[in-house]
């Protein structure tokens, strides 16, 4: 009986060689570099595959993911990430995504104590504390959720804003920073129409002299 772990390597072969049977130049030509028009910020979770949801290939997307979908100033794997996708592989726009029933959403959302993810947790109870007001006035708990969804992107979209990596790009040339949810249940991605290309949208105490 195959195991579930000798079951991926099947799979990896099975999708190789269908590769190569649609286009022989395939491995050939992806290995000679990539050219992404894109840098992906998405959260974990195993339901939320970047390039299948856009129907984009190989080559296409650079990505990152983590817990949430969280912005840090302090994570210098998500500003190395960023930082080369801006920099070296000059992309064009830089997407964060989250996604309605966020397990990291709804777990910063109470009391719970979840370990040594409480310290990640944190980033997200701020955007609440920050939102209290709109989102306590939300009765519908889940309705509650899906705000709280939205609203996490947005101040990430803000947080990529106030790096020198994105302010610095504008400066040179044209990015664009953009906020996106996607549904669970559907399979579609909501455009949040937060889209930031100049440093006039922040807060003057965040904009650097470059």
């Amino acid at each position: 009986m195959q195991s579930s772990y000798e079951r991926l390597l099947h799979g990896n072969q099975k999708w190789a060689d269908e590769k190569l049977r649609k286009d022989p130049d395939y491995f050939k030509n992806l290995s000679l570099g990539q050219t992404p028009e894109y840098l992906w910020i998405g959260c974990s979770d195993s339901r939320v595959p970047a390039n299948e949801i856009t129907g984009t290939q190989s080559g296409e997307m650079f990505v990152h993911r983590n817990i949430a979908n969280v912005v840090v100033h302090t994570d210098m794997n998500l500003l190395s990430v960023l930082y080369y996708a801006v920099e070296v592989l000059h992309v064009k726009h830089v997407i964060v995504c989250g996604h309605y029933g966020c397990g990291g959403v709804i777990a910063a959302m109470g009391n719970k104590d979840n370990g040594f993810v409480n310290n990640w947790l944190r980033n997200i109870k701020e955007v609440y504390k920050k939102h209290n007001t709109e989102l306590n006035a939300i009765n519908d708990v889940k309705e509650r959720e899906r705000r709280l969804v939205e609203l996490n992107v947005i101040e990430q979209v803000h947080n990529l804003a106030k790096t020198r990596i994105v302010q610095q790009a504008w400066k040179r040339r044209e990015l664009q920073v953009h906020g996106w949810v996607y549904g669970l249940d559907n399979g579609l991605i909501k455009d949040l129409k937060v889209m930031l290309d100049e440093t006039s949208d922040l807060e003057p105490i965040f904009r650097y002299d470059l």
